[in-house]
This record gives C-alpha cells, sequence and structure tokens, in this order.
C-alpha cells in the first residue's frame, strides 16, 4: 500500500471561469481510510478522479507512493476503482468481471482463480460466480465491483460514492463491510460521499469540502466537536448545527439572540430574545467580540425536554411551535420554529410532542459554537 499526497492541485474545465477544484492539498498516509464529503458540486468526485487519472489536473502535483503521477495513465497508477453504478460487465459472469483486469494483464490462471475465490469468499459471493450481473441484486453487484478491485490487490482504493444506488437498509450494511474490509485488507482507501453519517461512520478522517476548497479536515470527533467555520457545523446531516445571529456581552457572562426577517437579515432586539449565559471556558476567546453580532450554534443533541434533565446554570428556556415530528424508535427528532429561526431538537423517545404544539426546550449554552459574522470561520 503507499500513501498519497496532493499538492496545491487545481482542476480548471475549458470555457468555465470558476475552478472545479482549487489549491487542494491533502496528505493522506499509507493503510488509512479518509472520506471526502461535501455537497454536490463541491470537487470532490473531480478530485478523486484526478488521484485516479481520470481527469487532467490543471496545475499542481499528485503523488501515490514516492512517485509522482501527474503524467502516468490511469493504468499504471497502481489504483482500483469502485464506481456509484457499479460499471459491471453484463454479458460476463461474476467470476469473468472480477477475473477480466488481471486477464487483461495476462497473470497466470491459476493465479487468477485463487485470486478471485479468495476475493468472492471475503465478500460472501462465492455462490453467485456463475451468474450475470442481471441476476443480482444491487447490494451483490456492488460487492462484485468492490471484489474486482479487491482482486487487483493495488496500492489504493478509490470509491466514488458507491453506495448511492442501494435502498437504506442495504446502505448501512454495506458500509459495515466496506469498513470491515478496510481493516482486513490494511489498505489505503479513498472514499467519496455526499452522506454525512456515511463520513462520520467510516473514516479515519474525514476532508470537508465546499465550493472547490478544503474547509477542514480531521477525525470524526474532532469535526463534530470543533468545526472550522459556520459550513462545517451546518454540514453534519442529523447532526448539524441549529445557527442563529446573536449579540455577545462576554463581559456580563451571556449572549443574546436575536431575531432576523430572513429576507433581509435585519435584526429585531423584539421582547422575544433571549439571554443566555456564555460557558466560563468560552468567556477569554469572546472578548475580542464582545458587544459584536456573531452567529451561535448548537447542536441536536443539545436541547432538552425539561420534564426529563435536571437544572444545569448553563441551560435556558426556549419556547418554540413543532413543525414536524419524527419518531426514530429511541429517540424523537422535533422540527421547530422560534421567533423567526428553524431548528432541530433531538428529545428522548418518551416525550411527547404534536404538529403546531408550543414546545418549551432547554438548550445548553455549554455545547454552542460561535462564529465570527464576516468571516464565518469559528471563534471558540
Amino acid at each position: 500500500m503507499a500513501q498519497v499526497v496532493l499538492k496545491n492541485v487545481k482542476k480548471v474545465y475549458p470555457g468555465v471561469p470558476k475552478p472545479a477544484v482549487e489549491q487542494v492539498s491533502l496528505e493522506i498516509q499509507d493503510k488509512e481510510f479518509v472520506v471526502l464529503v461535501g455537497p454536490s458540486g463541491c470537487g470532490k468526485s473531480t478530485t478523486l478522479r484526478m488521484i485516479a487519472g481520470l481527469e487532467e489536473i490543471t496545475a499542481g502535483e499528485i503523488y501515490i507512493g514516492d512517485r509522482l503521477v501527474n503524467d502516468v495513465p490511469p493504468k499504471d497508477r497502481d489504483i482500483a476503482m469502485v464506481f456509484q453504478n457499479y460499471a459491471l460487465y453484463p454479458h460476463m459472469t461474476v467470476y469473468k468481471n472480477m477475473a477480466f483486469g488481471l486477464m487483461l494483464r495476462k497473470f497466470p490462471k491459476a493465479e487468477i482463480d485463487r485470486r478471485v475465490r479468495e476475493a468472492a469468499e471475503i465478500l460472501g459471493i462465492t455462490e453467485y460466480l456463475d451468474r450475470k450481473p442481471k441476476a443480482l441484486s444491487g447490494g451483490q453487484r456492488q460487492r462484485v465491483a468492490v471484489g474486482r478491485a479487491i482482486v487487483r490487490k493495488p496500492q489504493v482504493f478509490l470509491f466514488d460514492e458507491p453506495l448511492s444506488n442501494l435502498d437504506a437498509k442495504m446502505r448501512v450494511q454495506m458500509r459495515t463491510e466496506i469498513s470491515k474490509l478496510h481493516h482486513r485488507l490494511q489498505a489505503t482507501m479513498i472514499y467519496v460521499t455526499h452522506d454525512q453519517v456515511e463520513a462520520m461512520t467510516m473514516g479515519d478522517r474525514i476532508v470537508v469540502m465546499n465550493d472547490a476548497r478544503i474547509q477542514q479536515i480531521a477525525e470524526p470527533i474532532d469535526l463534530y466537536d470543533n468545526p472550522a467555520n459556520k459550513f462545517v457545523a451546518e454540514c453534519g446531516g442529523n447532526y448539524a448545527a441549529s445557527l442563529y445571529p446573536a449579540k455577545l456581552a462576554a463581559d456580563k457572562g451571556f449572549h443574546q439572540l436575536l431575531w432576523t426577517d430572513g429576507m433581509t437579515h435585519e435584526y429585531f432586539e423584539e421582547s422575544g430574545t433571549i439571554d443566555f449565559p456564555v460557558y466560563d471556558a468560552h468567556v477569554e476567546a469572546l472578548r475580542n467580540h464582545n458587544n459584536k453580532r456573531v452567529t451561535f450554534g448548537v447542536r441536536p443533541e443539545d436541547f432538552f425536554d425539561p420534564s426529563y434533565q435536571k437544572a444545569d446554570p448553563h441551560y435556558r428556556e426556549l419556547k418554540a411551535r413543532i413543525e414536524v415530528v419524527e419518531p426514530m424508535g429511541s429517540e424523537v427528532y422535533l422540527y421547530l420554529t422560534t421567533g423567526r429561526h428553524p431548528f432541530i431538537a433531538r428529545v428522548e423517545a418518551h416525550v411527547r410532542a404534536e404538529t403546531n404544539d408550543e414546545k418549551a426546550l432547554l438548550m445548553n449554552a455549554a455545547k454552542g459554537h460561535y462564529f465570527d459574522i464576516e468571516t464565518e470561520k469559528t471563534i471558540v
């Protein structure tokens, strides 16, 4: 296996003024599982395709191991790629689909057979080796696509949104299988997805991309606890922070939530504003923003139903109207609005809530995140 290094990589398509990828620098260690995550059009798949050699880079350098591969064709980069649409040959059996790449490289038949059957055993598809792709389910086809990559024994595995076409249950199963495969093979893997849950549960490190640039590179828990900017805090799927305009009075130990009209973003310091305590450990970091407006964010799990939570000096009550109730079995997600702001709260499964009800919740200000209103970078 090998490390992968990108140095100031840029991609500009002819006739398109805005770069698809801008100044991306990234170092992926040998045997590491790194996930690139972000919205459609952010540059994550283009970055992966440049590593694979399927897209030419406009500027910068890409290394696989110690070798500069800018001008190396894809077939000579010693990588294997798993695509979203499986890319299987419909007229070939599973066995031949997995063996085809090795046959082109003129491997001995005995070695091809050994590798194919070994990969099939790992993926649990031995009984399907004589079938053609049309006789397989989506999950089974994706296993074949992964198996075709495994038999190559490449230095680097690349996955381009491989689970997007699967149903919810199969997605969970396959992401578990891919994680187990990484531990078994001890391989360098780079995985692209727009699904934040996949990113959080699979990656050793996560690379968050937006607008053609890297926003943050971190381990999942660090990304969750310490988002570098407002975008990273917002892109967590069910874990995304709800954001509010606020005014700081750090020297007095509190901040005040403000409402905006949602259209012109004019602030209204009306009777509905709420004072929240600034967490003691945050006061010093916030002093430079004293008496300034900032963006305050808090995650769904940092709201609590007052009936099931003990009092705490950093909690404040927030009254809101319930828009949608999503029972998840072990928990309930409430989609609410307060003032002019929507937010999401995750509460205990036994909390009773109905659409259009007025609900009082507690917010834990100690878990809050603060972002500069101009740069959108984190303050604390």
